[in-house]
């Protein structure tokens, strides 16, 4: 259920943002964000990420006000780095670090002191800060460029926990993050102290949050518990609104009824009393009398049915502001007529290979840096030779549909339609902008070119390019799809490719996503560089 909060770290008070273009960010956003953990949710372009630049002070409301009580860190989306600098200069203990060492070596200069402040046991904090990040200490001299991706975001996170900075936000952290590396932010996030507010569309984060906050139609609510709680709590009151929304509409018929026989009565009684005048049946002042008391009573029977019937209209219209209309995405694949017994793929290495066929679901997991993505891109290329690891893949279908990590398949300059035109030749204009619009892709915007889109909406037209070719694809490659799904969109992705009567082949670390999908067969590379099966 909602909650609130006695004491607010960050409060915001009607807070309006608009974009140059005159397009509105926010509009009028209020709420506020106590001590403790809390996920910020919404669908992908709700403004989360821009509510985040307001509170860090990136950016400054152009409406109404936003207060925060205390210093703010920031680990943003895309974590922009110098593959120069050391890795203790993104813990942010560079300066006391090197004047301790320096200290250490001989040197009496004073401005050493300075530096040092009563920060004297850094080294030992950092190298406790980098083993709870799962990260050797000798991190500490290397250069960032020397890190993974995954290495350098829990880096990072680890140098906030460092200083202790009382609010700290995190935006998409885990979208860069392996298996275990998750797993090592996981316990990073169970033991935060200050103020925590993470964007995140991973539902395993999600539910080590102490409140779940949602960004939705331009409203912020924040409910007391992690995510699973929150999602619940609204299922069981939409569904209470849209059953409060049908006996709304039942009791408008019923009164519009109600109102259509009074009308009828009255009409009926308009009738007999001028037929009784016309036929001067009693005295004209008794017959005028009557007439004058029957418009009366006339008159305000109508006033009282339209005023009923104006009340069910209102009720109707207040139920069905409680019912969410949000356009859902409605992926419906074709049917690539794929038989049990047909062979799709084969992946290997030296000592064993596996045949996918039929509509086969293969999860293909393992840490960063390993070669998944690799193997994957052997796959679709068709590309026999054994990659560095010395695995192989060879497709025996060339009806491919793959998605990479960075949506890299459009053409930028083209259109969505033009897009999927190329890829769906033959069909005609008004079917695949049919197609176009299950992917919120609608009217004009199907004609604009790819490069206007953001990030999100780019990842629907590469799905939209990816699965609804005709003829459909046999084989679906997905390589970690979720990164860029808000949490209704990665529903209706499940619900399509539980339905896909295709081969699917998928790379992701969120095992949530791949539970629901009903895999088949998982396959790892290890650290090591093995190729393995994994029983489930």
């Amino acid at each position: 259920m909602p909650t609130s909060h006695d004491r607010a770290s960050i409060t915001l008070d009607r807070v309006g943002l608009a974009w140059p273009d005159g397009s509105v960010a926010l509009d009028g956003v209020s709420g506020a964000f106590g001590s403790g953990r809390t996920g910020l949710v919404g669908r992908n372009g709700s403004g989360k990420s821009t509510l985040l630049k307001l509170i860090s002070g990136e950016l400054r409301p152009g409406s109404g006000t936003v207060r925060v009580d205390g210093e703010v860190a920031v680990l943003p989306q895309r974590l922009t780095l110098d593959v120069g600098r050391r890795v203790s200069e993104l813990l942010g203990v560079a300066e006391p670090l090197d004047a301790v060492r320096a200290i250490a070596a001989g040197d009496v200069d004073p401005e050493r002191f300075e530096q040092v402040g009563d920060d004297w046991d850094v080294e030992a904090r950092s190298e406790a800060a980098l083993a709870e990040a799962g990260l050797s200490p000798d991190f500490l001299d290397r250069s960032v460029g020397e890190l993974s991706g995954g290495e350098a975001v829990l880096v990072a996170i680890a140098g906030i926990r460092l200083r202790r900075t009382p609010i700290t936000l995190l935006d998409e952290p885990t979208n860069n993050l392996d298996r275990d590396a998750r797993g090592r932010l996981a316990e990073m996030v169970s033991t935060w102290r200050g103020t925590l507010v993470v964007v995140s569309h991973d539902v395993s984060l999600l539910e080590l949050m102490d409140d779940t906050a949602e960004l939705h139609g331009g409203s912020l609510q924040v409910f007391g518990g992690p995510y699973s709680e929150w999602r619940a709590w609204l299922d069981a009151e939409q569904e209470a609104a849209k059953q409060a929304e049908v006996a709304a509409a039942q009791a408008l018929r019923r009164e519009k009824r109600q109102r259509i026989e009074a009308e009828t009565k009255l009409a009926h009684r308009t009738r007999n009393a001028k037929k009784a005048f016309e036929n001067k049946r009693e005295p004209k002042i008794i017959m005028n009398g009557r007439k004058m008391a029957a418009e009366v009573s006339a008159g305000r029977l109508r006033v009282e049915v339209a005023a009923k019937e104006a009340a069910a209209k209102s009720a109707l219209g207040a139920a069905g502001e409680r019912v969410r209309s949000d356009r859902s995405l409605r992926i419906e694949l074709p049917d690539p007529a794929v038989s049990r017994s047909r062979r799709i793929a084969t992946i290997g290495d030296e000592g064993r290979s596996w045949i996918i066929q039929g509509p086969e679901r293969v999860a293909l997991i393992g840490r960063n840096g390993t070669g998944k993505t690799t193997l994957l891109r052997r796959l679709v290329d068709g590309d026999l030779s054994p990659t560095p690891g010395g695995h192989t893949a060879e497709a025996h279908t060339d009806r491919i549909g793959y998605l990479s990590q960075r949506v890299d398949g459009l053409d930028d300059s083209r259109s969505p339609l033009e897009n999927l035109v190329a890829v769906s030749p033959g069909i005609p204009e008004q079917e695949l902008r049919n197609r176009l619009a299950r992917f919120l892709i609608r009217g004009a915007s199907a004609d604009r070119p790819v490069s206007s889109f953001s990030g999100g909406e780019r990842f629907r037209i590469a799905l939209a390019t990816l699965l609804l070719p005709d003829p459909a694809p046999q084989l679906v490659v997905l390589d970690e799809p979720t990164n860029n799904l808000d949490l209704d969109t990665a529903d209706r992705l499940v619900e399509a490719l539980r339905a896909y009567r295709g081969a699917l082949i998928i790379v992701s670390h969120d095992d949530a996503f791949l539970d629901r999908l009903g895999i088949d067969l998982t396959l790892e590379i290890d650290a090591e560089g093995g190729l393995r099966e994994v029983s489930a």
